[in-house]
Parts: structure tokens; sequence; C-alpha cells
């Protein structure tokens, strides 16, 4: 996937925004266990929750843009609708995902995103992928399949909203980097634009979604000093997660944030053997272990593509297209031959 002008940037800011998105994201996963959990402050409000998220997010893209340290760059309002719906999907269909189905279930959804991800940019960009990436694909499914598919049970209700789930989350990922790269966009100006829609529909509608999941609205919760300490800690670590995600995106591709996005689930599961005294089974070791490994079969496998590609194309593109081909034609056809036989050039 080609990337904007602001995304080519040197190798060590590609680490740089993949740290802050694993640093981000297991952050923000601990401050939600202890904010939801039972024996935390018990906020039973996930979606509304998320609305805090992209609310704070849009406002720090207000700030930025209102301040001169980003520049807003026009994206037809059509295309942040649409975008802003599919995020909206994706959010309300996890979370029933996770309420209908097992939790085996909702993790092997989750590992689904993977092929359904490569397949929708194999239709979408026509983009293939070689035997190597294939296998290490492969190889990280299984070993995160390993260490958290526990029980799994299916119904129709949470089968319909696990394929629900994942494609409108697939769709999500591949449509950032769409839109930068066709609107010519930053990660943060494009964050800036769809975070003010996706905060108010959330904040609309989030309750409601809340109280089917729950049985109970948000306006019966008691707020407590720790319990909004919590919010605020999870608003700040939310933008920091949404910006690198979609910087990851614009720098990789759906694909290798879905692979290396794996990399997170290892650190919770280590976070929560280490500060929540989680079981850490043999199984989970072993997963964990299948798991890096295929990551790092899955880099190796990128860097022989690339250069493969890149034997194949060494000089750029080799073919023209029919508008090229009919301005060189037209070319030819105005030039004086006398002119080209004695290497002279008109004024």
């Amino acid at each position: 996937m080609e990337k904007t002008e602001s995304e080519k940037k040197s190798p060590v800011s590609d680490v740089g925004a993949w740290a802050m998105n694993v640093i981000s994201s297991v952050g923000i996963i601990m401050a939600n266990k202890q904010l939801m959990s039972s024996s935390g402050f018990g906020f039973g409000f996930a979606t509304t929750l998320t609305g805090f998220h992209f609310a704070f997010t849009a406002l720090v893209g207000m700030v930025s843009n209102a301040t001169g340290l980003s520049a807003s760059k026009h994206v037809p309002l059509w295309e942040l609708l649409w975008f802003s719906i599919v995020a909206n999907v994706s959010i309300a269909a996890m979370n029933f995902s996770l309420m209908l189905n097992s939790v085996g279930f909702y993790q092997i959804s989750k590992l689904s995103m993977i092929p359904v991800v490569c397949v929708l940019e194999w239709i979408i960009h026509s983009k293939h992928y070689c035997k190597e990436v294939k296998a290490s694909v492969m190889v990280v499914v299984i070993g995160v399949g390993i260490c958290t598919v526990t029980d799994v049970k299916v119904n129709a209700k949470g089968f319909i909203c696990a394929c629900t789930a994942v494609f409108s989350t697939s769709l999500q990922q591949i449509s950032i980097g769409s839109l930068q790269k066709k609107y010519s966009v930053g990660s943060f100006e494009l964050l800036s634009k769809t975070a003010p829609i996706q905060a108010i529909s959330l904040l609309i509608f989030g309750p409601f979604v809340d109280y089917f999941l729950s049985g109970k609205f948000i306006s019966t919760y008691k707020m407590t000093y720790g319990a909004i300490f919590c919010i605020l800690l999870s608003c700040a670590l939310a933008v920091f997660c949404n910006i690198s995600q979609y910087l990851c995106i614009g720098r990789f591709s759906a694909t290798s944030f879905q692979v290396l996005g794996h990399m997170k689930t290892v650190c919770v599961l280590t976070l929560g053997w280490l500060l929540f005294d989680s079981e850490m089974t043999f199984k989970n070791i072993a997963g964990m272990a299948i798991a890096i490994v295929g990551m790092v079969i899955y880099s190796w496998a990128v860097d022989v593509e690339k250069q493969r590609n890149a034997k194949s194309t060494p000089h750029g593109k080799n073919s023209m297209t029919e508008d090229e081909i009919k301005l060189l034609k037209e070319g030819v056809e105005h030039i004086d031959l006398k002119d080209v036989e004695l290497g002279d050039t008109k004024p």
C-alpha cells in the first residue's frame, strides 16, 4: 500500500508509531479493566465510553487545528459519514458479539479478521500475497488461537453479530488507508474529521446500546472520583490509541496491522498474569511463543516480498496507460525527421 507524503517516514518513526499503538492499546485495556470490572468501579457502559473517547479525540483535533499544529484537508462529507457508520457498526457489533457469544468464539471471530482483510484487500485493491506471507499468517493465527481460545459455543444471533463485527472492522481498517491515500491526508487530519461524527452518534445511541447489553442506563450510575479518574485516563489513552492506529495503517497495511496487532494480545495476557493474577498455563505460554515466531516470520516474509517486487520492476513502472501511448504517438508525429537525424533541437 502506498503511503501519503505525510506518512513516508524513517524506519525509526515506523517503529515509534507501532510502539505507541501497542503501549496505548495495552494501557487502555488495563484502565478499562479496572473501570469496568465488578472488582473495580463497575462502569458497564462500553459503547458510551467509546463515545467519550472520540469526543476527547475530537476536542484534541479541534485544538490542534485552531492552533495551527495540524492542517485540515478536504475530504467529502459523504465519505466521512460512510466511514463513521462502518466504524460505529464495528464498535456496536463487537460489543454485541462479546455479550452473545462465548469467549472462545469471540476470540475465533477476532482471529478471522486476518483472512477477511486479506480477501477484502484482494477484492478492493487487487492485492496478492506470496506463499511465505500466507504461511506466516497461519502460524500467527494458530499461536494466538492456542493461547486465547477456550470454550466455543455458537448461537444464531451471536454468529450474525460476529460476522457483522468482523466484516465492518476489516472494512474500516482498509478504508483508513484508502482515504489517506485517495485524498493525501495525514493520519491525525483524517482522525480529527471522523472523530466528531463518531462521538456525536455514539453519545446519542450508545446509552441505548448499553441499556440493551446491561439493562441499565448510564444515568443510574453513581460516579466516584476514582471512576472519573479512570474515565479520563481511558480517554487520554484512547487519543494515542486512535492516532497510532491511523498512523500504523497509513504506514503499513490493514493485514500487517492485524498480524502485528496480536502482539497486543500477548502483552495483555502477560500483564494480566503479572498485575491481575490471571492464570498462565503451559498452553498460554506455548501459544504466545508460536504467535511471536509467526510474527517474526511475517516480518521476514514481507521483506522477501518487497525484494521480489523490486527485482521484478527495477525501474519502477514498466507499462504505459492508453493516454500515455496516445501522447507519445502524437509527439512522434510532430517531430521533424531531419532534426532527429542531425541531433538539432527546435527553439
